[in-house]
């Protein structure tokens, strides 16, 4: 009798890679080799996107802040490095352009 490698067990693990590269183009999506290396940047490039959206948005809080503050006579410096500065960016953001009254008393109240 032929040795069996792997056989259920390689199958059912080819079958879960292959599954997840479903939707790529060429062979990565129909052969196991190329799907599996796909597969393993295509997480890869994932992991660096996702960190580099969070770079990006805290960028854009920033930006947000600090227009609306120059807009009251602070600018972002002065309004982070206050003693009671420690306040969530993305929160304030959203203060500065959905409801500009709460951002301009949320000013005042780090300022004094």
């Amino acid at each position: 009798m032929t040795r069996v490698r792997g056989s259920y067990n390689l199958r059912k693990r080819h079958k879960k890679i292959l599954k997840q590269t479903k939707g790529f183009r060429g062979s990565p999506s129909i052969l196991y080799r190329n799907g599996n290396q796909q597969l393993m940047k295509a997480l890869q490039n994932g992991l660096r996107s996702r960190r580099l959206r969070r770079r990006d948005f805290r960028s854009v809080w920033i930006t947000r802040i600090n227009a609306k503050a120059r807009q009251f006579g602070m600018n972002y410096n002065n309004l982070i490095s206050s003693p009671k500065g420690i306040i969530n960016r993305k929160i304030l953001a959203q203060l500065a352009i959905f409801d500009p009254e709460v951002f301009y008393i949320s000013l005042q109240g780090l300022k004094s």
